[in-house]
């Protein structure tokens, strides 16, 4: 019988969740699990309310009875927990996939804390070609902003992403455009987390750079907790 590696980082994570504290939580399985596991508690009497950028999540916190609090309530998390395309071994996480990293972002920046949570197959030493760094641009950048990625980033790859089934852009919650881009190499991190946000018309990057101080990974032969290296 195969170990539902999603599962048991839900279960690690959910022990950092305090009695009557407010958290953030993305989107996917991962999260559907300690929604889940949540809803189990609070059926004995465990207190918490929910912030969400999602969706799907925040569907599942009504029909669970969970209290989910809008972004701008003026709530701070105390804690929010989300999962990531790949982490490495600073902690930088890059997610590609929903196209709303940047309220994800907002709640991240919000937290007191940020963890991620997933997967042993997340964790890579350096970002590689498999995914992209996706950026959200105003519209009136629909032509500006490749330009300057192409002049910063020379070879890189960018592509306006579409609607799989109806002809047009994705436009974000936001009103605006999502560039997936694709680096031959990646650079340093923190050169394209600077770089990208120099250029004027991006509003913010799917890079969380700096940002998360723990990952929760499950593996076949356990969890393995990944921390912050402090550098004086």
């Amino acid at each position: 019988m195969s170990i539902d590696l999603k599962k048991e980082a839900a279960r690690e994570a959910v022990k950092l969740i305090k009695d009557r504290s407010t958290i953030g939580l993305g989107a996917g399985t991962t999260i559907k699990h300690i929604v889940d596991l949540l809803k189990d508690g609070i059926r004995q009497g465990f207190a918490v309310r929910v912030m969400t950028s999602s969706f799907s999540t925040r569907q599942l916190l009504i029909e669970s009875g969970i209290e989910a609090p809008d972004l701008a309530s003026g709530l701070k998390p105390d804690l929010y927990l989300d999962g990531c395309d790949q982490v490495d071994e600073d902690l930088n996480a890059l997610k590609s996939g929903g196209g709303i990293h940047t309220h994800e972002k907002l709640l991240a920046s919000m937290a007191d804390r940020f963890v991620i949570i997933g997967d042993v197959s997340k964790y890579t030493e350096h970002f590689d070609e498999k995914f992209p760094l996706v950026i959200e641009a105003i519209p009136e950048a629909l032509h500006f902003v490749p330009a300057q990625v192409q002049k910063i980033f020379p070879g890189s790859r960018l592509v306006l992403r579409t609607q799989e089934r109806t002809d047009g852009a994705v436009i974000t919650r936001n009103g605006n455009y999502l560039f997936d881009i694709w680096f031959r190499k990646w650079p340093p991190p923190g050169e394209v987390n600077s770089l990208c946000k120099s250029i004027p018309g991006i509003l913010e990057t799917s890079l969380f750079y700096g940002i998360a101080e723990k990952a929760i990974l499950a593996g076949n032969v356990g969890i393995r907790v990944l921390e912050k290296t402090r550098r004086e």
